[in-house]
């Protein structure tokens, strides 16, 4: 079976952020599990022009953002929560992908989605992760039974390389990037694999 495709979205303008670190972390693992992966962080998100839907024509980082979602088995979003809800710079992101409306699998259908979020408390972290639940439903995505919250005030998960350091936050990534695959693997083998998917 050719190894799912997982595309991770997420990160802040900070390098470096805690959200990011989880992402990675999160896709690390999805590797050594057998996917291939593909990063858009947070220097690539800063990139992307703001979501405009009057106006058609994509540079190159929103069509390789696009077309990466396109290819993808599943997908993993982190986005640290902002007075309630996700980052604008992940939700410029996400509104994109209403490029893929018109696909034979539309906007992320067919698609397992790992959430995870950041923030600087326990209320931040809970409704963060429910409307980042209610985007991904919206798009026709299915979250997992799993959702990771990291509350910064809580714990230091992370050294300064990008290493998790907190074996309970490390075994969350770890089961989150479990169930992705888990799914992404039974949807491949039903409709076999995706023809263009990054080697």
């Amino acid at each position: 079976m050719t190894a799912p495709f997982i595309v991770g979205i997420g990160g802040t303008t900070r390098p470096g952020s805690s959200g990011e670190k989880a992402l990675r972390v999160t896709l690390g693992h999805a590797e050594r599990a057998g996917a291939r992966t593909q990063l858009f962080g947070g220097a690539e998100l800063a990139g992307l022009p703001l979501y405009a839907p009057e106006k058609p024509e994509r540079n190159a980082a929103e069509v390789a953002l696009v077309e990466a979602v396109r290819q993808a088995d599943g997908l993993l979003i982190a986005t640290p929560g902002y007075h309630g809800g996700v980052s604008g710079l992940v939700k410029n992101a996400l509104d994109l992908l209403e490029d893929l409306r018109g696909d034979e699998r539309p906007y992320l259908d067919g698609r397992a989605v790992g959430c995870v979020v950041v923030a600087a408390g326990w209320q931040g972290c809970g409704v963060t992760l429910s409307a980042l639940r209610d985007i991904v439903h919206a798009l026709r995505g299915w979250p997992t039974p799993l959702g990771v919250t990291i509350n910064t005030v809580a714990v230091q998960a992370f050294a300064p390389g990008g290493e998790c350091t907190d074996p309970a936050t490390d075994a969350g990534l770890a089961t989150l990037a479990g169930q992705v695959l888990h799914f992404a693997r039974a949807t491949v083998s039903l409709r076999g694999p995706t023809a263009g998917v990054p080697a």
